[in-house]
């Protein structure tokens, strides 16, 4: 279920969300011990889970005694996004041009969404306008700058480089959750719809040929993916191939625009 951000009042959060570093503090309490807090409950139990109360029962505090700091949990979703959007990396060397360095980031911001996987249910649509959010930004535009690309074709790229990565890391928190949530591995469900899929669909490589073929090829190893469950190492597969393919076509695009073509 997505979250939009900026349900709270827009003074307030903007407010809150620009304070600087140690603002909104008070004796035991602070808005940042409140995020943590907050942040912390999300992590272990899901965006499901968090509420004004969760977070004031993990601090010893009502939830009463959080409204001083921050006004509901509208707000509290916009400061607890955009704080820990605070953990990624700032810089990435260019030194080895921008194909790696876009790599490397992607890498990390996938591995981002995956500790904190709530994240992902904070819908894009509306963006939560903070320091952190913007910090992330600049770095992916510090990177594709390097690739001599004009502002409008970057905006572009910058939208499916973003998408693409939080897809990808969406489909491994799926995979997660519902093997939690259901108490079956990817193994076990496979197993148990796959003699019954035989028995209904006996023509199905007749019916479905293409789909029969792209399924009949094993796809390339990924160092250390004989330890993942099956619908994850899959989805890790998946996002090495797609991104050499995104990236190829970054350097495309590159190569049009060095030759004049736009």
């Amino acid at each position: 279920m997505a979250v939009f951000a900026g349900q709270g009042d827009a003074g307030r959060s903007m407010r809150l969300l620009w304070r600087g570093p140690g603002g909104g503090a008070g004796p035991g309490l602070s808005v940042d011990v409140i995020l943590d807090a907050a942040i912390e409950v999300a992590d272990r139990d899901g965006m499901a889970s968090l509420s004004m109360r969760a977070v004031g029962e993990r601090l010893g505090r009502s939830a009463m005694a959080l409204y001083t700091y921050v006004p509901s949990k509208a707000e509290l979703v916009d400061l607890m996004y955009d704080k820990v959007l605070g953990e990624l990396p700032a810089e990435y060397p260019l030194d080895g041009g921008w194909r790696v360095a876009l790599r490397a980031w992607a890498e990390d911001v996938r591995a981002f969404f995956l500790a904190h996987p709530w994240v992902l249910q904070v819908s894009q649509a509306r963006p939560v306008l903070g320091p952190h959010e913007f910090a992330m930004l600049e770095t992916l535009l510090r990177i594709l700058r390097a690739t001599g690309l004009g502002a409008s074709v970057l905006r572009g790229v910058v939208g499916a480089v973003m998408q693409f990565v939080r897809g990808a890391a969406g489909v491994i928190a799926d995979a997660r959750q519902a093997a939690r949530e259901t108490g079956m591995t990817d193994e076990e469900w496979w197993f148990s719809r796959s003699s019954v899929f035989e028995e209904v669909a006996p023509d199905f490589a007749v019916r479905f040929p293409l789909s029969a073929w792209i399924g009949s090829e094993e796809p390339p190893a990924v160092e250390g993916d004989e330890c993942v469950p099956y619908l994850e190492r899959d989805a890790v597969r998946n996002f090495a191939v797609g991104l050499d393919v995104l990236l190829d076509g970054v350097e495309a695009a590159v190569a049009r625009a060095r030759a004049g073509g736009g």
